[in-house]
């Protein structure tokens, strides 16, 4: 009876010894399979998705030029700065509120003297920062810087039709167009380049054709300016 039960151990251990010979190749394959398995689930919830580019770079590789963003209008002062001169009675320099008028600076340097010929200003004229208003007495000649109106300090070279001194914009070069409000070194050389391109201006208001210059900084240069 011993020597039957060790038989059968004996051919039970021959048998899996075979089973696992004849399959171990699938044994293996399995394993791998299911490591493989488990190492590409752990990557993945690892790894961070990589967004597409939404856009592809046109054939070629040349990108489409960006187009400069429009030169901006300069923001005006809220508090402007006036140097009130001549038959008023108290001369002197005066802060008032963007959108004032020349009438208000007068008012506010305590009105005209007696003698003060008041026909030779325009007192609705709006108000520009260091702007200097000069009431001339009656029959009395102004200064040159402010002949006949009330004109920026600055403004140079050529005189308006109503005798105020004004800016040729047709001669004038990028330093003396500085000096006119709103317009800065980049305008000053837009102006040149304009007129030097498409012709001389034939008007004062061809300067609304010029790159960065809108009806509001216009409306500050149209009393300064004219064209000869």
């Amino acid at each position: 009876m011993k020597k039957k039960l060790v038989y059968e151990k004996e051919v039970r251990k021959i048998d899996i010894k075979t089973w696992i010979t004849q399959y171990k190749m699938y044994i293996l394959a399995g394993g791998a399979l299911a490591a493989f398995g488990l190492y590409q689930l752990t990557a993945e919830e690892a790894s961070p998705e990589i967004p597409a580019l939404e856009e592809a770079a046109p054939a070629g590789g040349n990108m489409a030029p960006v187009p400069a963003p429009p030169l901006s209008e300069p923001q005006e002062p809220a508090v402007l700065m006036v140097d009130i001169k001549g038959a008023v009675a108290a001369p002197g320099i005066y802060s008032l509120k963007n959108g004032e008028r020349i009438n208000d600076a007068i008012t506010k340097a305590g009105g005209f003297q007696k003698e003060a010929d008041r026909t030779a200003i325009n007192l609705a004229q709006k108000l520009q920062d260091e702007m200097i208003i000069y009431v001339p007495k009656v029959g009395e000649t102004p200064p040159e810087e402010a002949a006949g109106a009330a004109v920026p300090e600055k403004s140079t070279a050529g005189h308006s039709a109503g005798g105020g001194a004004a800016l040729n914009i047709n001669k004038a070069s990028v330093e003396e167009l500085q000096q006119l409000p709103g317009i800065g070194k980049a305008k000053a050389q837009a102006i040149i380049d304009y007129r030097e391109t498409i012709g001389a201006f034939t008007k004062p208001d061809d300067l609304k054709s010029v790159s960065g210059i809108g009806d509001k900084t216009f409306e500050k240069l149209a009393p300064l300016v004219v064209v000869q």
